[in-house]
């Protein structure tokens, strides 16, 4: 038995069925709205055009260059799918923390890698075109460790590093302890 077309592309017929225009046009939709936010993007598409949240996710995600909503099970097909560089710099992200915590488990969940400790996660990574985030899961840690983020884009939740990040081993331990004395 096949599985589930997990491509973006495959609600696009639902998608041009239920709101009447072919692809292309809503491909122009979504192009004079690229640079938006992705919530942006989502609550043009369902408050304008009444798109489903399914439906508006699926264009959305497509058009900013997700094809697939396959997820992963394990870290070595996350890897896959991500530039050689920031492989390196993600391995040393969780090997400088483990180093310090080897009792935390590095999993798989919200289709990113996670460090946790029993069932309380403690530090996640994703990626971007041109940056890694890091996630120390504690707005209260990045807010403590703000003056040492300066070189950095310090986000609500998360911190943008280069790709080619000179992993400080120091303080990603240091905001891990900070987040696992919460």
């Amino acid at each position: 038995m096949a599985g589930k077309d997990l491509s973006r592309a495959a609600a696009f017929p639902a998608i041009e069925k239920r709101y009447g225009k072919p692809m292309s046009y809503w491909f122009a939709v979504m192009a004079k709205v690229k640079g938006a936010k992705y919530p942006e993007q989502i609550a043009l598409l369902r408050d304008k055009y009444g798109f489903s949240a399914a439906h508006a996710n699926a264009l959305v995600m497509h058009s900013r260059g997700s094809k697939s909503a396959k997820r992963f099970t394990t870290l070595t097909q996350y890897y896959k799918t991500i530039n050689p560089h920031q492989v390196k710099t993600v391995k040393r992200v969780f090997k400088a923390i483990t180093k310090k915590y080897p009792k935390l488990e590095l999993v798989i969940a919200w289709n990113q890698p996670m460090l946790k400790m029993d069932s309380r996660y403690v530090f996640g990574v994703s990626v971007t075109k041109n940056y890694i985030l890091i996630a120390p899961w504690s707005t209260e840690v990045i807010s403590k460790f703000a003056p040492k983020l300066t070189p950095y884009k310090v986000n609500k939740k998360t911190i943008a590093i280069p790709n080619d990040w000179q992993v400080d081993e120091k303080l990603l331990q240091a905001m891990v302890k900070a987040r696992l004395a919460e």
